[in-house]
């Protein structure tokens, strides 16, 4: 009699390939996951670089009109702007706010430029005792100014959990569009909002200067996370193949000797 050398190999059942599958699934997911928390490293640190020189440049006038189109994040968000212009306080916006100050609204004001167009002020943070503009006057500045602050971009349509409520005059984001479509601003209108610089101290109402410069750079710790998970599901999978080789071998039935 004569054995198939082939039945003295160990016999790899469904549960051995269903966990190999697994664990090679598994590391090219978290292998895929933590190349893009590197990609995402390297565009934060970007994004921080560019803030820093933004806010330590001197201030520059607003982007003209012809160039509002092209205002974007990568190359206008956070850039420091010196203004000039009249407030229109009777068309104020208020627009839900959180704050190290507490909750309460954003002060929207459309300032009127010299050429005629409009731009949105954030004016800074009120309490919601102080929401009505008649407990705030000497907040209220009258006649011609001049301030500085930051280019933000419009927040359309709502916050992440809430939708702008216009006809009710609910706003939960700063909307540039749809704000100067409720308060009927006549011209053109800076598709972007400025967001006052001032001291967050002062005594006067509403309080500038709240903007969060804060971004936070977990990319690195979530990176070494997955990769740490790609090298597990790898280190799973060699293990499973050494112990299948390990097995010893199922003797072969009756059926399987040659005569």
């Amino acid at each position: 009699m004569s054995r198939d050398p082939s039945a003295l190999r160990p016999r790899r059942g469904k549960a051995f390939w269903v966990l190999l599958l697994g664990a090679a699934l598994s590391f090219v997911a978290f292998l895929a996951l933590g190349s893009w928390q590197v990609q995402r490293l390297g565009w934060k640190q970007d994004l921080i670089a560019r803030v820093e020189a933004r806010l330590a440049a001197a201030p520059v006038p607003p982007p003209a009109r012809a160039d509002w189109p092209a205002v974007d994040k990568a190359g206008f968000e956070y850039r420091k702007l010196r203004l000039a212009g009249r407030f229109e306080h009777g068309r104020e916006t208020l627009v839900g706010a959180s704050t190290e100050l507490g909750s309460g609204f954003w002060v929207l004001t459309p300032l009127r430029l010299a050429d005629g167009g409009w731009l949105l002020v954030n004016r800074g943070f009120v309490p919601p005792s102080l929401r009505d503009p008649a407990s705030r006057r000497e907040g209220q500045i009258e006649g011609e100014i001049e301030l500085t602050g930051l280019l933000r971009l419009s927040e359309p349509l709502g916050s992440l959990l809430q939708k702008n409520e216009p006809a009710a005059g609910r706003w939960y984001s700063r909307d540039v569009a749809a704000i100067a479509a409720a308060r009927g601003l006549e011209g053109p209108v800076a598709p972007f909002f400025v967001d006052a610089a001032g001291d967050p101290q002062a005594e006067v109402w509403p309080r500038p200067g709240l903007t969060v410069l804060r971004f936070s750079n977990n990319h690195r710790v979530y990176a070494l996370t997955w990769f740490a998970l790609a090298a597990m599901a790898a280190g799973a999978a060699v293990y499973l193949l050494r112990e299948q080789r390990r097995r010893p071998q199922d003797p072969p039935s009756h059926r399987e000797l040659d005569p």
